[in-house]
């Protein structure tokens, strides 16, 4: 067996290597620049582009640009995809994209504005054009824009010697491929034949005798979360995208897949956070403040209806001024103990685990857990209030104000999303609200209203 060539370097991006390109962009060394970029895998030069200052990116790019590629572009932060982009030679921008799939190439416009979107489908050959421009037809975030049209197809009657044959002699193969799919004679799909299982049988098998079971095709508007959801779960490597003829109008591979399963898990998590879902280290201060300023006055009101029911308590705390310093500690609690529910419980409804089917016993469960869990810290905030405090009726207050807002914490973290769902919200986006206001009004309310009725 031949050994790999020994010259082959691979490097990842560290500060070293960040530090020492910097100062080769300061000495406007090309080479030194070249030298340094050049072993480095597209998704860390990506890395390093996003990285650096605007000023900086704006003299690499002069110095490197016509280096940069398609997978490249493919890899940036679209926050800034545009902005390079734009400081690339015509020239080079058309050299990039046509060395990617239509996919890629729809990945790309989707975030850009019309002129940079017209530069880019000018760069193109009038075939891949035409192409690209019918996946943008679609619908966003649909399966015609996630599909590459690329496809591998052979008739049904076809044997593995024939297909061998067809694979070894076309010079337009796609980048990635991993089935073959047998079509009719009017391009309808019939099933499809992993390469591993076409390199692996005698010529003269039939292809359609060696099919996957795992065959399944989806519509062209399905819906992205859709077409994850299915390659979750059913381990599919890779689905034919048929049009509403059934015929076979492209493939959407397993990495595009998992590339929406990541947006998905990284919107529900900045979501949860009330920073919208495009939120990125990369944007300007006026872009992070039109994400976050509408939630941070809707937790404002929210905020006032605690500090309203507290207000209404203004003789109990004058009475027992000790109350004002452990007060927080119960809607404290409850308001983590409601974001762990609450997180779990997005989650289930993104991935299907949590259905009208089940929910019953969900919220059961989390009853459950959170009375248990109340119990436990009952237990140990009432002794620790009664040491502290000396006063082993604070200590009972205490207790029982942990155990209902555990309670009504878990109950909260799985009824407020499933609530939203119902009515059609986004359960990630505005249940982080509504469950801390509950979490609060309801630990001030228990441990303020029982201090009320026992100690005064």
């Amino acid at each position: 067996m031949a050994e790999l060539d020994s010259s082959v370097e691979e490097v990842e991006l560290d500060e070293a290597r960040i530090e020492a390109i910097r100062a080769a962009v300061e000495r406007a060394d090309r080479g030194e620049i070249s030298r340094l970029l050049e072993p480095l895998h597209a998704a860390d030069i990506a890395d390093l582009l996003e990285q650096v200052s605007a000023s900086e990116r704006r003299e690499l790019l002069a110095l490197w640009s016509g280096e940069i590629d398609g997978d490249v572009l493919s890899e940036l932060d679209e926050s800034i995809r545009e902005e390079v982009i734009d400081s690339l030679p015509p020239e080079v921008v058309a050299e990039a994209v046509r060395e990617l799939d239509t996919d890629d190439v729809v990945d790309i416009l989707e975030d850009l504005e019309a002129p940079a979107q017209g530069k880019i489908l000018d760069a193109l050959e009038l075939v891949d054009r035409v192409a690209v421009e019918q996946a943008m037809s679609f619908p966003e975030g649909s399966a015609g824009r996630l599909m590459q049209r690329e496809v591998v197809v052979a008739p049904e009657h076809w044997t593995v010697g024939d297909a061998i044959d067809h694979l070894r002699g076309s010079d337009h193969l796609p980048d990635q491929f991993y089935h073959v799919i047998l079509v009719d004679p009017r391009m309808k799909p019939l099933g499809y034949v992993t390469l591993g299982r076409v390199l692996s049988s005698r010529r003269e098998v039939r292809l359609k005798d060696i099919v996957e079971d795992s065959f399944r095709t989806v519509q062209a508007t399905e819906e992205e979360s859709e077409i994850a959801y299915i390659f979750n779960q059913y381990h599919l490597i890779s689905c034919p995208v048929v049009d509403a003829n059934d015929r076979l109008v492209g493939v959407i591979t397993i990495d595009d897949a998992m590339n929406v399963l990541d947006e998905q898990h990284e919107e529900e998590m900045l979501r949860l956070a009330g920073v919208g879902d495009e939120a990125s280290v990369l944007d300007g201060p006026i872009e992070t403040v039109r994400q976050r300023l509408p939630w941070l006055v809707v937790n404002l009101f929210t905020a006032s209806i605690s500090a309203f029911v507290i207000s209404r308590f203004e003789a109990t705390i004058a009475a027992l001024v000790a109350l004002a310093a452990v007060m927080p500690i119960v809607a404290s609690t409850g308001g983590i103990a409601g974001t762990q529910s609450l997180a779990v419980a997005v989650r289930a409804l993104a991935t299907r685990d949590l259905t009208s089917s089940n929910a019953k016993r969900v919220v059961l469960r989390e009853l459950a857990a959170g009375a248990i869990n109340g119990m436990a810290l009952a237990l140990i905030l009432g002794v620790v209030g009664t040491l502290v405090l000396g006063d082993p009726w604070m200590g009972l207050v205490l207790a029982l104000a942990m155990i209902t807002n555990q309670i009504v914490a878990a109950f909260g973290g799985v009824m407020v999303p499933l609530t939203l769902e119902r009515f059609g919200l986004d359960p990630a986006l505005a249940s982080g609200t509504f469950v801390t206001t509950l979490t609060d009004v309801m630990g001030y309310l228990a441990f303020l209203g029982l201090a009320t009725v026992v100690l005064l």
